[in-house]
């Protein structure tokens, strides 16, 4: 299980998958389901669906976490062959100067830049200290002409991201572009493997979701169209065990998987997620019985598509599962690879526990 949870993961963090244009990323994990006899299929928003058919009477469970990662859209190319763009989700400028990005000109065909970086000997003390506005960057590609950038495929709309890497730190550590969510695909691949040979339990749907740092909506339309009683998403939890991030919490890379027991936005948005209180039973009961670490989340600015997944139909008992990563949305997140391998264990376990009298009621 490590060992394909690692390849699955550093290959994921590979391809390009900005929002709203996930389909390499589909096809790739398409193939590694397939490989393992699993049929899988997309929707018209372009998720990516897996059923395990399982007992009738038993509650329904979506397991799902998203594909896509944040980045850019090409909103302008000067007479010079600089490139301006829009943000495509939560991008921190602060993180941005002088980055290498990936324009994905096509399937097949990706154009290197770099987000420009004032000179330093030309920057005044007060421009040293200070972020430079999106609208301000632009990325240099090496074309001197909007005509370059437009031969290269380069034009108004085309994706960017953040350069994908993908590498081993000491440990158990990984680090690279969008671990967040590739890391939560990976698990869910490893736990296609396991469904495939089981008899029995609950129908289980995995769900690779598109735009989920866009709009939160991929995973919305799957929950509308599947209908589940229950929702797992898989994502990452705000690691709190460097300087700046110690008085937010408890969540500790290398300790375990996590559970949110509340999750509010409060930026914008007025939405978030607490918890259904049998999940967190289930996840709790089964981290003891399973002798597994589970770590535990309550934090404010966090939002996920779980957030409106948990409205659909006459609405689905949510509960978001996750592993512990630092600095997140930057171009090099961070997780560990033993929390993924207790996440997969640990959700595998849980969902052995869901049977024909799995009780959602809330005792109200």
């Amino acid at each position: 299980m490590r060992d394909r949870l690692k390849d699955n993961l550093l290959s994921l963090m590979l391809i390009p998958g900005l929002s709203g244009h996930e389909s390499r990323v589909a096809r790739h994990i398409k193939i590694s389901l397939g490989d393992i006899n699993v049929p899988s299929h997309t929707d018209q928003l372009g998720n990516l669906i897996a059923t395990f058919e399982g007992e009738p009477a038993t509650p329904a469970v979506m397991l799902f976490a998203h594909m896509d990662q944040l980045g850019f859209i090409v909103r302008k190319i000067a007479e010079n062959g600089l490139i301006y763009v829009e943000r495509v989700g939560g991008i921190p400028e602060r993180a941005l100067a002088a980055q290498a990005v990936t324009l994905c000109v096509s399937d097949d065909k990706d154009v290197p830049g770099v987000i420009a970086n004032k000179s330093h000997h030309a920057t005044s003390l007060d421009e040293k200290y200070t972020v430079v506005k999106i609208s301000d960057l632009f990325i240099d590609a090496g074309f001197t002409s909007r005509k370059n950038a437009a031969q290269a495929g380069v034009r108004i709309g085309t994706p960017v991201v953040y350069h994908p890497r993908a590498f081993e730190l000491a440990g158990n550590r990984i680090a690279g572009t969008s671990v967040d969510d590739r890391a939560g695909c990976a698990v869910l691949i490893e736990v296609a493997h396991a469904l495939s040979k089981r008899k029995g339990g609950p129908t289980v749907h995995l769900v690779f979701s598109g735009q989920e740092e866009f709009n939160l909506r991929g995973a919305a339309v799957a929950a509308a169209a599947l209908q589940p009683q229950i929702a797992i998403q898989v994502d990452l939890m705000l690691a709190c065990d460097t300087p700046d991030m110690a008085d937010r919490g408890e969540m500790y890379l290398g300790g375990g998987p996590g559970m949110s027991l509340y999750s509010f936005h409060g930026r914008g948005t007025i939405n978030g997620v607490i918890p259904h209180p049998a999940l967190v039973a289930l996840f709790e009961d089964t981290a003891q019985a399973e002798k597994l670490e589970l770590q535990r989340s309550a934090q404010s600015g966090i939002l996920t598509d779980l957030s409106y997944v948990q409205t659909a139909g006459n609405g689905i008992a949510p509960i978001d599962i996750g592993f512990p990563m630092r600095y997140s949305h930057s171009a090099l997140e961070c997780c560990d690879l033993e929390d993924l391998v207790g996440l997969t264990r640990l959700i595998l376990a849980a969902l052995e526990r869901i049977g024909p009298g799995f009780s959602l009621d809330t005792g109200r």
